[in-house]
């Protein structure tokens, strides 16, 4: 239970006290109305004694009595009606409510924090309102009058007969069988005769006489003087006299509706309570019988025009009970104005006369008359028959157990029985807190009762025999709960009296409770709910449910289940307001714990107990959460929560229609989900144009995809910027979204489109529609173009426009144009898009708030299942017409990601700005709009395709500076620089091919045809234009207003098979410049698949043929290419034609092919291959002389028909800006750079270079392809790089192998090692060696024995270095080569040389061959070592011999 403000031995004190009864003269009613007051309410306030009593006992033993109360009431000679009880009970109840503000007490329990008041005032009103309106019954006397004060005015004419009249009234009312009602204690009844003097009558002398003569007639302890009104009402004073009686007094209730803020009437007695049935009412008062309430019900007893009426109606009970005012009330009325501080003083010692010298002796002395009495006669009868039965019985006499007795409720006793007059002693030892004794007599009459079978005596006795043990001081035995259990189950199963029953459960709980037992006193106060009273059974549930949160484990789902229960029963007594409290108090637990179906249930009562009670913002409250939940509800179920929802919602509109648009629930908006898109409806592609993808909400976010344009866009201001890129440089973000970077103020240009996409998702197993849907939005003008404009213009929002429910279209105005959707239909749990789009018409700053419509019903759903919203408009629109809808909003909250940079961000929650819906509205700027013709899907590897492109500017401002940067730029190309270097168009050429070709003879076959040409006309390697960014060439470098152009574009397929995703970036910009938004650009991805055709591979070798010295330091070389068709045939290719092979390098070129076939081209089908080896030789010095330097010798060797240039585009375009050309770059640049320097670290790279070729090689195929019972002719270049002599090079992507995974090893550094030295296989290849000899030598034998034949030996440095070279002519050769040679010669002359070359050097040594015989030799016999010079650790190594030099000597 809840904390009370008393104790329990208070609250058991107070609620048995003794009764005093007033009667009341005619002038002495007028003396205390001048107060306001009657009698009986002047002194209520000072009834409770400050100081201790004494009286003795009956065994003379003082007995001390401390903060004694009594209570003086007016006498009613009817009781009270069992319906008149139950209203007011239900008014007190209702008046005392929860003061606002009021702190509640927090419990946690476990994972609850529970905000719970810690007192229930209304409770313990009830309670007192309930005691003090509890009648007097014949079973027991704490009720009944002990004494009765005769109140006379002095002014009367005679007091002391109108003293003998009150007299014979109270005898009358007392012992007259007319008067059933009011009880009385003993016939000889204690009368105090009060005599009042109003001082303001200046008549003292007179009331001093008269209560002398009081004093002589009835003793100074039976009457009293007491003087009042010391202060009249007209004479103001500044002195504040308290009001005591505030507190004691009702207001009225039933006339004054004024005390309801709701304006909602007090309920009758059939709303507020169940009806009762005539039996129960006969139980209230067993000699009354329930006749109903009588007509002068509403009359005030206390009204001057009306005396005091004997009828039982329901005012004389308020005026004898204290109703409590829970609420603060503004009433004229005054209490005690005549009243002076010392006014009170007087009262309160007339409350002390009365109850030392007249009440406390009078009843020590009925305790002794009684005791007496008992003694002398139920003593000698009860104890002698008592001792015969256990003479004769042989033991104690068995009580008999309430469950033996049967059909014994109706028994009474007469008022001079010996077991009453027991009760009535033990009532008064009870009442003047003799609790020892009292426990005595009444365990007596209990066990008397018992043996009688008077079950209602029994069980009033068991009930005041276990409170007066509870009472006893020092508790010399333990509380008997069972006595109260037995005695509530006898009130309410055998004696069917409820308010008995009742009475005794709260007590015992009160009792329980104060002993810490709260799951005894819950487990009772559940027992005593019942259908007969709702008001009861709410607040004993109520207070069951504290007894369960109050538990040492407190019981929380208990706790909030019985308060559920108690708010249904005050919802069905009328209490709205408590049974609204009590679900918001239990609605604590079920929150947010899944228990979806409670948690609806309880919104749903405290939204419609709220709506009643005019609380409609709290109303909405538990509608909105009934909705936004993950409700388990059916669907009809969340219908009809969902039509109660409108309704308040549209009640709460109309009490403020020009206010603010509400918050709505419904549909669920996901705001972080939200995406903004800035850029208008391209147009579509028509025919053979694809119009460039660029961006929309259509497309998914790629992060990676999305940091590549960030990388393009960043690489193309870099070029533009000189290399620097802008510090407020803001990558362009056409879709802003969750993942993007909106830190920033987005920038969208003025007149074009905002569109915003909203994510809707409808929670509700029932359709929604909605109406009107449109974005709210706040704007505040700026002029970018104007720096000192000195115009501030006010902030413009269509919040207030949006208020106006039917909007069709666009709503438009001069700032801002936002496009409203009629009609906007969701399924049940449909998740659902919504784009909704603004056309702004002036620059500035642009907030979007949120969004606004109107939330309706749809009334009939079976007529749409099945049926696409989007063509269903017609007939949503007749169905919402019987539907319900309100407007309102729901606003767009986007919280920014978390910051996590610094420690104190690390260590706190914060989160960083997301501005993606606060555009910047920048000037106008230009639009770029590209189309793509004839472009492909599908290429084979390294296949050459011409198509067209097509910029067209949609906007009203030139436009400049057009750029494209790509991912692949080896992919594609506008062509070069120079117009010559530029194919016209392909209907010029054979078979509309997309190279440059001339058509030759056939003498030119197999020869080279060589061309000098710069990468820096192909866009390559020059300083403003890196590598991948390209200048779009445009009519005066500007895209006018509307104007168009097409440009051709070469295409070649990637060399890897595969689906290939490009992006292209278009850049370009405004003519003037501005300040928020310096370019544009637009995107653009293409999807090329690709299929093998050949694969290339070749390899180089040094050549043995002496040229002459014109051949360079390496002279010439062999050049092996393998063509293997690799194509699948998937894409109908018949066969191959390679129809050129050209050669691209600084230094070398293809010389001649030297085994041609037999036809002109080689031809290669599926899976075939072929070789073809070529001579290559160093470029002649003419063509390397420094302004050639830096230029590229193409060399052509035609196998087909026609040349195609290679150094034009696009073939030179593609090689330019292929990886091979990277690769070819960075060899000679390291070539280049390399100083000859002997150091140690540069001798491996010294010796590197002697292998190093710099050779690119092109092969140029034709295909044939079968489509459409067509035949297409396809045509592609391949790239081979050769890189060193003796390595292959192959064209086709090598697919690297995995490396195993190895476990991870942890080394300590050590200091770097040595360069390594070079290998025996390099050193080898310092020098060249050529042996230049007649292949065939006649000589006559016979004539000379002797045959000497010059031989010249040329050696050539390889390197960049000084070379020391040994030549050894000493025959020790054991080869199998030489021994397969026929025969032996010999040298003549110096058989050693040591010669010293300088870089690059080729030296020539005369030698003689001698031979004796006729044969075949083999003159590749000397042996060259080499080392580099001042490298004295190193030792000369062996160079590689060269190819066997066979010669034949014929003899003649």
């Amino acid at each position: 239970m809840a904390q009370c403000l008393q104790s329990v031995q208070e609250f058991i004190q107070d609620s048995f006290v003794p009764m005093v009864a007033v009667l009341c003269s005619e002038d002495a009613e007028k003396v205390t109305r001048k107060n306001n007051l009657n009698f009986a309410e002047l002194v209520r306030p000072f009834c409770r004694l400050t100081s201790e009593g004494h009286m003795r006992d009956p065994n003379n033993q003082v007995q001390v009595i401390k903060n004694l109360k009594i209570s003086v009431t007016n006498i009613v000679t009817q009781a009270p009606q069992p319906a008149a009880i139950r209203k007011v009970l239900n008014e007190v109840v209702l008046l005392c409510q929860p003061a606002e503000g009021l702190v509640a007490n927090v419990i946690t329990a476990g994972d609850y924090d529970l905000n719970i008041s810690a007192t229930t005032p209304w409770f313990e009103a009830y309670r007192e309102s309930f005691f003090q309106s509890m009648q007097a019954s014949e079973h027991e006397f704490l009720n009944h009058y002990l004494a009765c004060m005769l109140v006379v005015s002095s002014h009367e004419a005679q007091p002391l007969d109108q003293f003998l009249k009150l007299s014979q009234e109270q005898n009358r009312i007392q012992h007259s069988s007319d008067y059933a009602y009011p009880k009385w204690f003993i016939p000889n009844t204690l009368k105090y005769y009060v005599l009042i003097h109003d001082t303001s009558e200046e008549n003292e002398q007179r009331a001093d006489s008269v209560y002398e003569e009081m004093k002589q007639r009835y003793g100074t302890q039976g009457c009293y003087l007491l003087k009042i009104n010391s202060q009249t009402s007209s004479v103001g004073s500044d002195e504040q006299i308290p009001d005591p009686w505030s507190q004691y007094l009702q207001k009225t209730i039933l006339l004054n509706q004024e005390l309801f803020e709701d304006g909602v009437a007090i309920v009758n007695s059939k709303n507020a309570e169940n009806s009762v049935n005539a039996q129960d009412l006969d139980m209230l008062d067993l000699s009354v019988k329930a006749d109903g309430i009588p007509n002068n019900f509403k009359m005030h007893p206390l009204q001057l025009d009306h005396p005091s009426d004997p009828g039982g109606n329901l005012d004389t009970l308020k005026s004898n009970m204290h109703i409590p005012d829970g609420k603060k009330t503004n009433t004229s009325t005054s209490h005690g104005a005549c009243l002076t501080l010392s006014d009170h003083d007087r009262i309160r010692q007339f409350i002390h006369e009365f109850t030392f010298r007249g009440l406390l002796p009078h009843i020590e002395k009925t305790i002794r008359q009684l005791n007496d009495q008992l003694v002398s006669r139920k003593g000698i009868s009860r104890s002698l028959l008592s001792a015969t039965k256990k003479w004769f019985s042989g033991g104690k006499v068995p009580e008999k157990s309430i469950n033996e007795l049967k059909n014994t409720a109706g028994l009474l006793y007469p008022p001079e029985a010996p077991e009453l007059q027991i009760r009535k002693m033990a009532d008064l030892c009870f009442l003047v807190q003799h609790y020892d004794l009292a426990y005595s007599y009444y365990h007596t009459a209990k066990k008397d009762f018992l043996n009688d079978q008077a079950l209602l005596y029994a069980a009033g006795a068991l009930e005041m025999a276990a409170v007066s043990a509870f009472l006893q001081f020092g508790a010399p035995r333990p509380y008997p709960a069972h006595y109260m259990d037995t005695a509530i189950q006898t009130y309410r199963d055998e004696c069917r009296n409820m308010v008995l029953a009742e009475r005794c459960a709260l007590l015992s709980a009160e009792i329980l409770k104060s002993q810490s037992k709260y799951s005894e006193a819950a487990t009772l106060l559940i027992r005593m709910t019942g259908e007969d009273s709702d008001l009861r059974s709410a607040l004993l549930l109520e207070q069951a449910a504290h007894c369960f949160i109050n538990m040492r484990s407190p019981m929380v789902r208990k706790f909030a289940f019985h308060m559920i229960l108690a708010g249904h029963r005050f919802s069905k007594a009328g209490q709205k307001r408590h049974a609204l409290r009590c679900y918001c108090q239990a609605m604590q637990v079920y929150k947010g714990k899944g228990w979806t179906l409670a948690e609806d249930h309880i919104n749903f009562t405290i939204g419609r107990q709220s709506f009643t009670l005019r609380q409609l913002d709290n109303a909405v409250s538990a509608f909105r959460h009934i909705l936004i939940n993950d409700s388990k509800q059916t669907a009809a179920q969340q219908g009809a929560f969902l039509r109660e929802y409108l309704y308040v919602y549209k009640n709460v509109n109309q009490l403020s229609p020009d206010g603010p648009l509400p918050q709505l629930p419904l549909p669920c908006i996901q705001s972080s989900q939200a995406r903004i898109f800035f850029g208008h409806d391209r147009r579509l592609a028509e025919g053979e144009k694809q119009a460039a993808t660029h961006v929309s909400l259509d497309q998914e976010f790629d992060r990676e995809l999305s940091q590549q344009w960030k990388d393009l866009e960043e690489k193309v201001v870099a070029v533009v910027n000189k290399g620097v890129i802008p510090l407020n440089f803001q990558p362009a973000q056409y879709c802003l979204n969750s993942q993007t970077d909106n830190q920033r103020f987005p920038l969208a240009v003025v007149e074009e489109p905002i569109i915003v996409e909203v994510i809707f998702k409808n929670p509700l197993k029932v359709p929604l529609l909605l109406t009107d849907l449109s974005l709210l939005w706040k704007f505040h003008q700026k002029n970018f173009n104007l720096s000192h404009s000195g115009k501030e213009y006010e902030p413009i929002s269509n919040e207030k426009d949006a208020h106006l429910k039917e909007l069709q279209g666009t709503f438009k105005s001069e700032v801002m144009g936002t496009e409203v959707i009629p009609e906007f239909y969701m399924n049940s749990e449909e998740t659902k898009v919504a784009r909704l789009k603004l056309y702004p018409h002036q620059t500035g700053d642009l907030h979007i708030l949120g969004v606004v419509y109107n939330l309706g019903t749809v009334t009939s759903v079976n007529s749409i299942d099945g049926m696409d919203p989007s063509s269903g408009v017609k007939m949503e629109a007749s169905l919402v017409s019987n539907g319900m809808s309100v407007r309102g909003r729901q606003d767009l909250e986007i919280q920014g990601p978390r910051l996590n940079n610094t420690k104190e961000e690390k260590t706190s929650v914060k989160h960083g700005p997301d501005r993606r819906l606060d555009p910047i509205i920048t000037p106008p700027m230009p639009l770029l709009e590209v189309f793509f013709i004839n472009f492909p899907t599908g290429l084979l590897c390294g296949e050459i395709r011409k198509a067209y492109v097509e910029f067209v500017n949609v906007s009203k401002v030139p436009l400049t500076g057009l750029k494209v940067v790509s991912t692949h730029p080896e992919f594609f190309t506008f062509g070069s620089n120079t117009a010559a270097l530029t194919p016209l168009s392909p209907t010029a050429s054979e078979n509309c091919s997309a190279y440059k070709t001339v058509v030759t003879d056939t003498s030119s076959a197999c020869k080279a045809l060589t061309s000098l040409v710069s990468p820096q006309d192909f866009g390559i390697g020059s300083e403003n234009l890196p590598h991948g960014v390209i200048d779009i060439p445009l009519p005066d470098s500007v895209l006018i207003p509307g104007a168009s152009i097409q440009l051709p574009l070469w295409l070649r397929g990637p060399d890897k098979e595969g689906v290939h995703e490009i992006n292209f970036l278009f850049y370009y910009e405004n003519t003037e410049k501005i300040s928020k938004m310096s370019h544009r650009v637009l995107r653009h991805t293409a999807v090329i698949c690709t299929n093998r055709s050949l694969s290339v591979k070749a390899a180089a070798c040094r050549s043995n043929v002496f040229q002459g010295e014109n051949d360079g330091r390496n002279g010439s070389m062999l050049v092996f290419v393998d063509i293997e068709n690799i194509n699948t045939n998937e894409a109908g290719v018949r066969e191959f034609h390679i129809v050129q092979v050209s050669s691209i390098s600084k230094h070398w070129k293809l010389q001649k092919c030297i085994n041609p076939s037999e036809e002109k081209d080689t031809k290669l089908t599926s899976r075939e291959r072929g070789k073809v080896c070529f001579r290559a030789t160093t470029c002649n010095n003419s063509q390397a002389t420094s302004g050639a330097s830096k230029k590229y010798t193409f060399s052509d060797i035609i196998l087909g028909n026609e040349q195609i240039i290679s150094s034009t585009t696009p073939c030179a375009d593609f090689f330019f800006r292929s990886s091979h050309f990277s690769q070819s770059r960075t060899t000679s640049l390291t070539t280049a750079s390399t100083v000859p320097r002997l150091q140690a670290d540069n001798v491996t790279k010294l010796i590197q270079q002697c292998n190093e070729v710099d050779l690119s090689i092109i092969v140029l195929w034709k295909a044939y392809v079968v489509e459409d019972n067509k035949q297409l002719i396809l045509e592609g270049q391949l790239h081979v790089n050769l890189q060193a002599i003796g390595k292959e090079a192959c064209s086709v992507y090598q697919k690297q192998e995995a490396q195993e995974m190895v476990l991870l090893k942890f080394i300590r550094p050590e200091i770097p090692p040595l360069p390594a030295r070079p290998s025996v296989e390099q050193l080898s290849c310092l020098i060249k060696t050529s042996l230049h000899y007649p292949e065939s030598y006649n000589h006559h034998f016979l004539q000379k024995s002797l045959c000497v034949v010059p031989v010249t030996l040329m050696l050539t440095n390889c390197s960049h270095g000084e070379v020391d070279v040994i030549i050894d002519l000493r025959q020790k050769s054991t080869s199998p080569e030489a021994l397969e040679v026929h025969g032996s010669f010999t040298w003549l002359g110096q058989t050693q040389y040591k010669l010293q070359l300088k870089a690059q050097e080729i030296h020539k040594v005369q030698l003689k061959a001698c031979f004796i015989h006729a044969g075949v030799y083999n003159l590749g016999t000397p042996r060259v070592f080499a080392r580099l010079t001042d490298q004295g650790s190193m030792c000369e190594t062996s160079q590689q011999n060269s190819m066997p030099a066979l010669i034949i000597v014929n003899n003649v």
